[in-house]
């Protein structure tokens, strides 16, 4: 759910943002908080976009981002307006982690929890950084990782630091997952069966994405692995079935599965998450999970979403976008 690696499409709790091939963005969902203010559609040249819970980020062309939606911790604070040459940007709960192309970071927002600890501002070399809902990590070229943030249920406990040859981490609400160079995963964190040791016999990784309280691993012959907390379903065995996925998504109690024929495959709890209606989607060419809704791109630069609609997460007004960027695995150019 978050660090939602996706460039074009975003999902917060409540609210989706998407990023046209013409470098502006179109929001729908809740609003209560600001998190589709209209002053997103004054913004342009947008690169990537991000979503917390109930704020968003964008990254522009030019390096600096621009933020819009709650801003009850901060999330919003104008000091982001400062930051400059930023090549990535991602979203916990209630703050935002920008890299820079100096391998420097920035971090705004809530910092209740030390997420903007300021011994981030001594981190050099980073590659990727990632966020769970109030905690960060940080990926640096030599393959190894740091976290800061809430420790209170060990998501930054000292285990990563042994981590060597990481290749890519995802978070969820309180842990983390690091891909290792071999096809391998290690995970560190809440003990709510998300690092069940299940996990350590997985070979021939080449994705993972985190749920609230679960994780999902793609491995290269097209198939999926599952571990965590089961109690909806997470980790309903029905995933085991499924062949020739491509990409893999995690909102807070449900997973999206994308396969090569264009289809999507949604596990976990279905109070409307895994709505049938998912089904029938054909074309689809990447996937983005919510808190509980998912949105799905399609090859002709349109959107569909699906599941919890009880703050207009799948407000009908998202069929009227159309020339949505497509991810670069399928651009013309």
């Amino acid at each position: 759910m978050f660090s939602n690696k996706n460039n074009t499409i975003s999902c917060g709790v409540d609210h989706s943002v998407v990023l046209l091939s013409d470098g502006n963005i179109r929001c729908w969902g809740d609003n209560e908080m600001n998190q589709c203010n209209p002053v997103h559609l004054t913004i342009t040249d947008v690169i990537q976009v991000a979503c917390g819970n109930r704020h968003s980020v964008v990254l522009i062309n030019n390096g600096t981002v621009r933020c819009w939606g709650a801003n009850g911790e901060n999330q919003c604070d104008p000091v982001h307006h400062t930051f400059t040459d930023i090549i990535q940007v991602v979203c916990g709960a209630h703050h935002s982690v920008a890299l820079l192309s100096n391998g420097t970071v920035q971090c705004w927002g809530d910092n209740y929890w030390n997420q903007c600890d300021p011994v981030h501002l001594t981190i050099t070399d980073v590659i990727q950084v990632a966020c769970g809902a109030f905690h960060s990590v940080a990926l640096f070229s030599n393959g190894t990782l740091t976290c800061w943030g809430n420790n209170k249920l060990k998501q930054c406990n000292s285990v990563y630091q042994s981590f060597t040859n990481v290749i890519q981490v995802a978070c969820g609400f309180y842990h983390s997952v690091a891909l290792f160079s071999n096809g391998t995963v290690r995970c560190w964190g809440n003990s709510k069966n998300q690092c069940n040791p299940v996990h350590h016999a997985f070979t021939n990784v080449i994705q993972i994405a985190c749920g609230g309280y679960h994780s999902v691993a793609l491995l290269s012959n097209g198939t999926i692995q599952c571990w965590g907390d089961n109690e909806f379903n997470q980790c309903d065995p029905v995933h085991l079935t499924f062949t020739n996925v491509v990409q893999v998504d995690c909102g807070s109690m449900h997973s999206v599965a994308l396969l090569s024929n264009g289809t999507v495959r949604c596990w976990g709890i279905n109070i409307n998450r895994c709505d049938p209606v998912h089904l029938t989607f054909t074309d689809v060419i990447q996937i983005a999970c919510g808190y509980s809704h998912s949105v799905a791109l399609l090859s002709n630069g349109t959107v569909r979403c699906w599941g919890d609609n009880r703050f207009n997460q799948c407000n009908p007004t998202y069929l009227t976008i159309t020339n949505v960027k497509l991810p670069c695995s399928v651009c013309l150019w």
